[in-house]
């Protein structure tokens, strides 16, 4: 991994890691940029991923609370890139996306954000390249070590508030069953 700012040691597992990787390719080759970086990541740990694509990055935080609740991965990447335009809609897009991925956090989903919020295509172009910044890793190697804390203590709890109590009033059928 190239850069100074990742300083944490590589994440290492006892059982392997599956961890879905959803990317918004919008910019294509800053995309594929990131990509590398984050499954040269996953494998480097033992790891293993998919991919899935969606239109937007407004559309990655969904996407991972949908394979959170209907498929089996151990973490999440977030990845795509928001380049500053004309319109205030660069601020919805950063600020919603982020504000997502951070609820997904919150409620026990183990993702990395690598999701570029920049003002040019330079900056999107050094902070994907991994031979610069390499923030496709950054984020995969955050989503490595949050399954690792999760596998640390203890696993994942499904579910979060109260589970109704089982019905145990007699029904209708029940009260005309005859009695011994």
């Amino acid at each position: 991994m190239a850069g100074t700012e990742y300083t944490l040691p590589r994440a290492t597992f006892g059982d392997p890691v599956k961890i879905l990787i959803v990317v918004a390719p919008f910019y294509r080759d800053i995309a594929d940029m990131l990509i590398a970086g984050a499954t040269a990541e996953i494998e480097a740990s033992g790891g293993t991923h998919e991919i899935v694509e969606v239109p937007g990055a407004l559309e990655i935080p969904t996407a991972i609370g949908m394979a959170d609740r209907m498929a089996k991965f151990d973490g999440y990447v977030a990845l795509g890139c928001v380049i500053r335009g004309e319109t205030t809609h660069y601020d919805t897009v950063c600020n919603d996306s982020s504000r997502g991925i951070t609820l997904l956090g919150l409620q026990g989903t183990l993702v990395g954000n690598g999701i570029l919020t920049v003002e040019n295509r330079d900056q999107a172009v050094a902070r994907a390249d991994p031979t610069q910044m390499n923030k496709g890793a950054g984020a995969a190697a955050a989503a490595l070590h949050l399954v690792a804390l999760g596998r640390k203590w203890g696993g994942r709890r499904k579910g979060v508030g109260f589970l109704p109590e089982p019905d145990t009033t007699p029904s209708d059928h029940d009260k005309d069953a005859p009695k011994a």
